[in-house]
């Protein structure tokens, strides 16, 4: 066994660190909130605050049931039967994950609207002429809200339960079969415990994602947590209200981390036998195959198809007006950012993965993890958390340099590119550590015991031993970040520098002018981009679906 050098404690130090900066917009959160310059939490609690929190839960509540049946039924069908168009269908479900919420949102609302093409459609049918002639659901409510996100988010449910589905024995199923059960009951009653673990992820991300919305949310009209901070903060020019409705977001997501964690702990399933076999698809017939069909691509519909061809139109129809100079550089700022923080990413993911490797401290270990908690929260608290401990470094150089050297420096960080780059990098860390740990985990310690007797020092080990191995990985959490970069539109609204426009602040900023139309052939920009990981995930996903088969 090899006796840890003074290189291995310095990528722990350093790793320590790095931790600690990438945590510190969570802990500057908690001061503010705590330490307010004024306190307005007893005016928010009478108010605001409970409507806030009423309606987040009941947005969640809903998305997460959606999300659930949506998800979980269409990974049992198209894991355990077959029926048309299923091999399309168990990789394309995945396609809505490309259509960010804010945009779907927009394309809705064009749609169903009073002046959209449904209603306008329904009146010269009918002959209606006012809405006092007849009665339509209001697409701009929390129920609307719900059916809308339930379509782009489903996917995170889809993804895990299918995963866990295709894993799972036959024989178990079998068993329940021969005690009486039919198809429905194997399902109930031994398939979806045993995945109960994995719907929980899948769950508790899709409302991890609707907690963290602002653009489909304050569409909608629907008063979140996360519009209220953007009201409390941008709107009434109070940091401090911010930061204490930011705390009770943080709740939120510390309750749904919990949640997760607490399904987890007490629901483990082991294959004892040696050898398992994966679930047969069994061969619909008669007019079940062709409803089951139709039940696997409504959620495409609605999630996908429907929004992307509303986008593909107007472009087509304003495609003069939308290309111009401005969407050129929209579409340049948005690659730069992306690709800026993709890089920062992954080199900070390779460092703290490597360190968690050398590493058997207990402190290091638990900072590089702890440095993963900005995943789960939302971009607007992210915003308020990292620029209060940039405008007070900002406003200390600034006092030294007016003290010292008689002149103001003004903010230097405080909204530029720096600013944004690291709130990306506290946002999407979670993604890049993870690829690069699960990449490093699948290389054998032997490798790393060889490399250092034949004279290699553990930095060079790593750069050539297992950075080759390991690229795939790196390549996956480069295109995942960039791909999360090129559609976060929460913490880029706050954190963007002065008269700094992207494709999605772009878009945000169009369709709440209802200019629909002219933000189109941007968000199908951003669209088409978000395609590129699903579809490979997608087919990654189906060649396991066809090996287990």
């Amino acid at each position: 066994m090899l006796v840890k050098t003074e290189p291995e404690r310095l990528w722990g130090i350093g790793a320590t660190i790095v931790s600690l900066l990438v945590a510190a917009p969570v802990v500057a959160i908690a001061v503010l909130a705590i330490f307010p310059a004024e306190n307005i939490w007893p005016h928010l609690v009478a108010t605001v605050l409970p409507g806030y929190v009423s309606t987040t839960l009941v947005l969640m509540i809903g998305v997460g049931i959606s999300t659930f049946v949506i998800g979980t039924g269409t990974a049992w069908l198209v894991t355990t039967c077959r029926f048309p168009g299923r091999s399309v269908l168990q990789w394309a479900l995945l396609i809505p994950l490309a259509m960010p919420t804010y945009i779907i949102a927009y394309t809705y609302v064009d749609l169903f609207e009073f002046s959209g093409v449904v209603q306008t459609a329904l009146r010269s049918a009918f002959g209606w002429e006012t809405v006092r002639d007849y009665w339509f659901p209001e697409i701009r409510s929390l129920p609307g809200a719900i059916f809308v996100m339930s379509f782009v988010l489903y996917p995170y449910v889809y993804l895990t339960s299918r995963a866990t589905f295709s894993r799972q024995s036959a024989g178990f199923l079998e068993v329940s079969r021969t005690l009486g059960r039919g198809p429905w009951g194997a399902f109930y009653s031994v398939a979806l415990p045993m995945a109960r673990p994995a719907i929980v992820i899948g769950v508790t991300l899709a409302m991890m994602e609707t907690l963290n919305d602002i653009g489909a949310v304050e569409f909608f009209g629907v008063n979140t947590l996360t519009v209220g901070i953007y009201v409390t903060w941008l709107g009434r020019s109070n940091l401090g209200g911010a930061a204490q409705i930011a705390t009770v977001m943080l709740a939120f997501v510390f309750l749904l981390i919990w949640l997760e964690r607490a399904a987890r702990r007490h629901q483990k399933f082991h294959d004892t036998s040696s050898k398992q076999r994966q679930p047969h698809p069994v061969q619909l017939s008669g007019a079940s195959k062709w409803l089951v069909t139709l039940a696997c691509s409504t959620p495409l519909l609605f999630g996908f198809i429907i929004p992307a061809i509303v986008l593909v139109d107007a472009s087509l129809v304003f495609y003069e007006d939308a290309f111009d100079g401005k969407y050129l550089q929209y579409v340049s700022n948005s690659l730069l950012l992306a690709s800026t923080a993709a890089v920062t990413a992954v080199v900070v993911g390779c460092f703290l993965a490597y360190a968690h490797r050398l590493s058997r401290s207990r402190v290091v270990q638990f900072a590089i993890r702890f440095s993963s908690i900005g995943y789960a929260v939302p971009g607007a608290v992210l915003g308020i958390g990292i620029l209060i401990p940039l405008a007070s470094l900002d406003n200390f150089i600034d006092g030294l340099a007016r003290e010292f050297l008689g002149f103001s420096t003004g903010l230097l960080m405080t909204g530029t590119m720096f600013a944004l780059i690291f709130a990306y990098l506290v946002r999407f860390l979670a993604i890049s550590y993870g690829a690069i740990e699960a990449g490093l985990t699948r290389i054998t310690p032997s490798l790393d015991m060889a490399s250092r007797t034949l004279g290699r020092t553990t930095t060079g080990t790593f750069f050539e031993v297992h950075l080759p191995l390991i690229r795939p990985a790196i390549g996956t959490a480069g295109l995942l970040v960039f791909v999360d970069v090129m559609k976060e539109l929460p913490a880029t609204l706050i954190m963007r520098p002065f008269n700094f426009d992207t494709l999605a602040t772009h878009v945000y900023t169009l369709a709440s002018l209802e200019l629909l139309e002219e933000s189109a052939l941007s968000a199908l920009t951003i669209v088409a981009v978000g395609i590129i990981p699903v579809v490979l995930l997608s087919k990654t996903l189906q060649a396991q679906g066809e090996a287990a088969e």
